[in-house]
């Protein structure tokens, strides 16, 4: 037999034992999944190896959202295995999660054998065609010695241009069949994705004049800027300094300039704070970075900073002009559009005064005064925002990282918990996803096993998929669960209160589970706290325990979050606190007929 045959030979595998040969060699080393009959042979060969870690997760929906965490947290692609049939269409809410909040995802998912496919198999359904507006791109792969080149090019796809989620569907005959095994440096690119990542000197030339010129200029950092990498949120940290602009984010960039920097003006936006809601209304220069303009940012449109000129960096094509109309569109990756405007900055042959932002500064510094986050606290009872000052506090010196569920709580972590580095924060941003947090939690200690990890949650949406809580306990991931339990769908409630004349439509819940209870019967640790003078030892309690903690924290049943932009108003249309207090809540009464607090 001569080389070239033992080469050939080397190269033959199964379908099955390429799909894990193809994972190794795209550095995988954690697949998040859940077994059924369509992959089974995949799964023989999990069994047969060591490399690559499988986590078995309780539902297919808790493996998207693990690998979502973990992504997030990592920087990687996260890998999620699901059966045909249900299997795929459970994963179809996290690939939707996926693709909004821009999170490189490959999911593979098993198919009946190609003979049976159209003829209403057993768990077959129309995997390409269900998941196809909810990915950046899905494959059928008929061909057992096309399937290596197809994974290659899904973790290409999945982790290039705009992150998000691809699927591979891979039939049960495919698995079985042996073909010729490609590796990830011979595969055929696909010519016609080829993301732009360098910027356009000329318009990057054409903004650095625009902002050098402002007078009431505003930084507005998204997403975008973490997916881009530790150097770009490094980069927008060096051109904030060297510019003096103040820097607002979305909710999905938090992290990527420190909350305690000296320009930060905390997250804008629905729940953001005044100050930068009212910084990007008045502005007369705006540079987006990474961020899509997204309606709970912008408000009514027509009234969204409407005398500004608009700067918007971003590596999607069809982001650029989607919502808001800008001046100077730059298509590329921040992180080296923000190398060059770095560059050209420092290269300006005159410097811009220095005090020519005092005024800007000032009406800032006036609208910092109003402290939109105020809330009245209580000896009795634990306010929810005093529950995350306090977990911050005990925290944030810590190796620490936070997912959250959707609602108030998640609107009050990001309002009071300051984020100082990227890639710490795991939300649920552009689908609004009840039941992200827990598995991200999971995803996230799988990825960073000696870490603190902790899920914010609500009492609601931790019950989306409490399931995951057996699938932390079987890994040995110490996740803490921190609820804030106000005994609602607390932002249904506020809005039907704001908007609904207070009639409270099943956002009530009766039949609350005891989570102490709950936490010990699937073998973690329950906690509940009550009073604020009880709060800091029984968080320290939950940071020290060794194991997987339901924490149930008893806050305010009625308590709102604000300040608000109501829906279709501007951002310089926001409800405080202490107006809210004087215009909506005063006599605000909930379905038992209690006052609210």
């Amino acid at each position: 037999m001569t080389g070239t045959d033992n080469q050939a030979s080397s190269n033959q595998m199964t379908g099955a034992e390429i799909v894990l040969q193809a994972l190794r060699d795209n550095g995988v080393k954690h697949v998040f999944g859940y077994p059924g009959g369509a992959v089974l042979p995949i799964y023989d060969e999990i069994f047969q190896q060591d490399d690559i870690q499988h986590i078995l997760v309780r539902h297919e929906q808790g493996a998207g959202h693990a690998a979502e965490g973990y992504a997030r947290s990592t920087g990687k692609v996260g890998v999620m295995l699901v059966t045909s049939g249900p299997g795929a269409t459970n994963a179809v809410t996290p690939l939707q999660d996926a693709l909004m909040d821009s999170i490189p995802l490959v999911c593979l998912s098993g198919q009946v054998p190609t003979s049976l496919i159209g003829s209403d198999a057993f768990q077959e359904c129309d995997t390409v065609g269900i998941t196809r507006p909810c990915t950046k791109h899905n494959w059928l792969v008929k061909d057992v010695n096309k399937l290596a080149a197809v994974i290659h090019e899904a973790f290409r796809i999945a982790q290039s241009g705009r992150p998000g989620p691809v699927v591979v569907d891979i039939p049960k005959d495919v698995q079985f069949a042996t073909g010729t095994y490609t590796p990830p440096e011979a595969h055929d690119v696909q010519k016609s994705y080829q993301p732009k990542v360098q910027g356009d000197l000329n318009r990057i030339k054409q903004a650095i004049e625009l902002m050098a010129n402002a007078k009431r200029p505003i930084i507005y950092s998204g997403g975008g800027v973490v997916n881009s990498g530790p150097e770009a949120s490094k980069l927008l940290r060096e051109l904030v300094e060297l510019t003096g602009f103040p820097i607002t984010s979305t909710l999905m960039g938090l992290g990527a300039y420190p909350a305690s920097g000296k320009s930060w003006l905390g997250m804008l936006g629905m729940h953001g704070s005044y100050e930068a809601n009212m910084a990007m209304h008045d502005c007369d220069v705006m540079v987006c970075i990474g961020a899509r303009f997204d309606d709970r940012i912008t408000g009514r449109l027509n009234a969204f900073s409407p005398n500004s000129k608009k700067i918007h960096i971003d590596i999607d094509p069809s982001s650029i002009n989607k919502n808001v109309h800008v001046d100077i569109g730059i298509l590329g990756d921040v992180g080296n559009v923000l190398e060059d405007m770095v560059r050209l900055w420092r290269a300006l042959p005159h410097k811009p005064a220095a005090d020519r932002l005092n005024d800007w500064w000032t009406n800032i510094t006036h609208w910092r005064a109003r402290n939109s986050f105020a809330y009245k606290p209580h000896d009795d009872v634990i306010m929810p925002q005093y529950a995350i000052q306090r977990l911050y506090a005990l925290t944030k010196d810590r190796d620490t990282y936070i997912t959250t569920e959707v609602g108030q709580h998640q609107m009050w972590a990001a309002q009071f918990y300051g984020f100082e580095q990227p890639n710490r924060w795991m939300t649920s941003g552009g689908l609004g996803t009840m039941g992200y947090g827990l598995p991200a939690a999971l995803g996230v200690q799988i990825a960073h096993p000696e870490s603190l990890v902790i899920d914010i949650a609500g009492d609601a949406s931790i019950q989306m998929c409490i399931q995951e809580m057996s699938a932390a306990i079987q890994h040995n991931a110490p996740i803490k669960i921190f609820i804030l339990n106000n005994q609602y769908m607390g932002m249904v409630r506020q809005w039907q209160q704001l908007l609904h004349g207070n009639r409270l439509s099943h956002s009530y819940t009766e039949a609350m589970p005891d989570f102490v209870k709950l936490a010990e019967a699937y073998g973690a640790v329950g906690l509940r706290c009550e009073k604020p003078g009880d709060l800091d030892a029984a968080i320290q309690e939950m940071i020290d325990v060794k194991k997987p903690v339901i924490f149930d924290c008893r806050v305010a049943n009625l308590a709102n979050c604000f300040p608000m932009i109501p829906s279709g108003k501007a951002h310089n249309e926001m409800l405080l606190p202490d107006e809210a207090t004087d215009e909506v809540v005063a006599n605000a009464i909930d379905a038992k007929g209690r006052q609210l607090v």
